[in-house]
């Protein structure tokens, strides 16, 4: 059971695969402290126990953005301290995704503009459509990407591609985002949520204790030097010997038929 969001809505459109719908269509699904707050909640949720669970797929309502980036609405007129106590919403919120021990697809259905960007950013991968825009604009608002921005981005396109986008804060669009390798595909707007489902579908067949340690070691491995990522990679991957998925998975294939994978 998922607990029940006012701002997010949570969906199992298929089994095993959880749609999360940033749900505030009329603020161009712009980050206010009760969203923040609710997919923080949501993604810590995850940590502690997926249930049948295996992939998720976060997008926007509407077709004019996925997130436009913190409410600024909300935040006229807030002091230093609760803009601050707002942020440690934000900074929960996107080390709740980025630590997600279920892969995470971004579908980017429209604008994904400063804080927007970055909940993209800490998502697993990135599916966009072909009207969405990209760009990090804290640096022309008096601040800077504070949750995860100077990090994901610089992993996902290089230091130098990373230094222009946040520097100058210029939009990008999501065809520019693929030929840096921030965005794995472009599709036309309708098709950009049933093709992250698609993908979703795909994970959620295989092995989940395989996936989940595939992306621990993948995550983790990337900020290690070489020969201790390749023994953190061993260390993921004997975890998946003593299971019932393994003798499932080799089972199957000897018997020809689809595996039924239990997550155990």
């Amino acid at each position: 059971m998922q607990p029940s969001f006012d701002s997010l809505s949570v969906a199992e459109p298929t089994e095993h695969v959880l749609l999360a719908t940033l749900n505030r269509p009329t603020a161009a699904n712009a980050m206010n402290t009760q969203l923040g707050t609710q997919i923080m909640t949501f993604f810590e949720g995850l940590a502690f126990g997926a249930g049948d669970a295996r992939c998720v797929v976060l997008t926007g309502a509407g077709d004019r953005a996925f997130c436009a980036g913190a409410d600024l609405k909300e935040r006229k007129g807030m002091t230093d301290e609760a803009w601050t106590r707002q942020h440690l919403i934000y900074e929960r919120m996107a080390r709740a995704i980025l630590s997600c021990p279920l892969p995470v697809i971004a579908a980017v259905n429209g604008a994904a503009y400063g804080g927007g960007c970055e909940l993209a950013l800490a998502c697993d991968f990135i599916y966009a459509s072909e009207q969405a825009r990209f760009a990090l604009t804290e640096v022309t608002l008096g601040i800077m990407p504070g949750a995860g921005g100077t990090q994901t981005l610089g992993r996902a396109v290089g230091e130098r591609r990373a230094k222009e986008i946040i520097l100058t804060g210029r939009p990008f669009s999501a065809a520019e985002g693929r030929q840096w390798g921030m965005i794995s595909q472009v599709f036309s707007a309708p098709d950009v949520v049933p093709q992250a489902l698609a993908t979703a579908e795909v994970i959620a067949r295989n092995a989940p204790i395989s996936v989940r340690q595939a992306k621990q070691a993948i995550s983790r491995g990337l900020n290690m030097s070489l020969w201790d990522g390749m023994a953190l990679e061993i260390e993921a991957y004997h975890r998946t010997v003593p299971t019932e998925d393994r003798r499932e998975g080799i089972a199957s294939f000897n018997e020809k038929r689809p595996p039924r994978f239990k997550g155990k």
